[in-house]
């Protein structure tokens, strides 16, 4: 399988952007992970919140394949725990999901039809977070489940 975590906007804090690239090659002992940036939309301010998701909408769709299972980071998104969340990847590698894609969204989440396409939504937290600290934190909890999952003591109990 692979995971891909797709996001609006690049990263603009260095120390963030140290630590997510640091997670980013722990991955790479256990999955096929990518990060993917999607340009934030120029002239945001001639554009109402709802035009702003439907381009980005727009964007993130062009991003997915027929075989890509979709995943929205959602503030109403199910909530898991470290330990159930790495069960939720060992189900979805059972299923034999080809592509897994996480997204976060802009500022003002995601239009309609990437609702539509979805085929789950998780929240990190009833907490409001940066959309680049969310980054980070994605991509730690993957690495987290996979170690869960291999018994290693990165996580404990």
């Amino acid at each position: 399988m692979k995971i891909k975590l797709l996001a609006i906007g690049k990263t603009d804090d260095k120390n963030l952007q140290s630590l997510i690239e640091k997670y980013q090659n722990r991955l790479k002992h256990y999955v096929n992970f990518t990060l993917e940036i999607i340009p934030d939309i120029k002239n945001v301010k001639s554009l109402s919140e709802n035009q702003q998701k439907q381009k980005e909408g727009e964007l993130i769709l062009k991003k997915l394949h027929a075989a890509t299972q979709l995943i929205l980071l959602d503030e109403n998104g199910k909530e898991f725990g470290s330990v159930n969340f790495s069960k939720f990847l060992q189900k979805k590698m059972n299923l034999g999901i080809k592509q897994l894609v996480f997204v976060i969204g802009g500022p003002y989440g995601f239009s309609d039809i990437v609702y539509k396409k979805a085929q789950g939504k998780i929240s990190l937290s009833k907490m409001t977070f940066s959309h680049q600290m969310v980054r980070l934190f994605v991509v730690e909890q993957i690495y987290r489940g996979f170690t869960i999952l291999r018994n290693e003591p990165y996580h404990h109990k």
